[in-house]
């Protein structure tokens, strides 16, 4: 009898433990894990003027309050929440460099859908189109550790917008569209010192039928990994006399920086709202 007794409590003792065990790793994460840039972790700088977060063994976390009649739940981890938010709008409205969209020479002409923009130009009887997504255009960073001394003393970097893009050419009674993808090599961004290099790459040529949507995937596409390098040059110089340059490079990352930091400020002013539930 009591041997059945035992058999039947160990389990359940042993579920009143382990359950806590999964928590533990997730409370030490933020201090454990990689940090990003200033910009966007203002939970790291620990300022007596931002409201503490919510632990998980909080007493008040998770007790609703039915304040709004939106018939949401509220909690105090939401007060807080909104309360960061708040101050996270203000600290990126002071940075934000661009109140307005900044131009692009040669005439293009931008057209926006969410994240996706097409810059568009006509010239001598061929349509250019240029088209970008602004997400997942900012590269990861990873801060190694300082050493002791000098993390106070470097300045955060700031955060720029490099998308791949897409270069459409349009000629007039042509069945097919040629078509460049391009992309930033990560070397290539910072090209102070080698002004004549190019700083961004061909990666993939095709023809794609003019006026279809959808690309065929079984159109011939050819890599530039294994290309010739006269080839290749000819089809930079090629997007070159179209007005897709160096220089153009250079604003379409200005131009897609200006739109990633608008796009960003306004997700999370949506997500206060959604947080406050009003």
């Amino acid at each position: 009898m009591l041997s059945s007794l035992a058999r039947v409590l160990r389990p359940a003792l042993g579920l009143a433990v382990r359950p806590m065990e999964p928590l533990l790793p997730r409370m030490a994460l933020g201090a454990a894990g990689p940090t990003r840039p200033f910009t966007r972790s203002l939970w790291l700088l620990g300022s007596s003027s931002t409201p503490q977060r919510p632990g998980l063994l909080h007493s008040q976390r998770g007790l609703p309050s039915m304040s709004c009649g939106c018939g949401g739940l509220h909690t105090e981890g939401d007060k807080a929440f909104a309360e960061f938010l708040t101050d996270e709008i203000k600290e990126e409205a002071k940075i934000q460099k661009h109140k307005t969209l900044p131009k692009m020479s040669g005439g293009w002409e931008l057209e926006l859908n969410g994240t996706e923009a097409k810059l568009v130009r006509k010239i001598s009887g061929e349509k250019i189109t240029v088209t970008f997504n602004t997400n997942n255009s900012i590269p990861p960073s990873f801060d190694e550790e300082d050493d002791e001394g000098k993390k106070g003393d470097q300045k955060e970097p700031d955060l720029v917008s490099t998308p791949n893009f897409v270069v459409e050419v349009t000629k007039q009674d042509s069945r097919h569209n040629l078509v460049l993808d391009c992309h930033y090599p990560e070397d290539e961004i910072g090209h102070g010192e080698e002004e004549e290099s190019d700083i961004f790459s061909i990666r993939e040529v095709s023809f794609q039928p003019t006026g279809e949507t959808d690309w065929k995937e079984t159109s011939y596409t050819l890599n530039t990994d294994s290309l010739d390098w006269a080839l290749y040059d000819h089809l930079m110089d090629f997007l070159a006399d179209r007005g897709i340059d160096n220089t153009f490079a250079d604003e379409l990352i200005e131009l897609s920086t200006a739109l990633e930091h608008q796009e960003y400020i306004k997700f999370l002013e949506e997500l206060k709202t959604f947080v406050k539930c009003q």
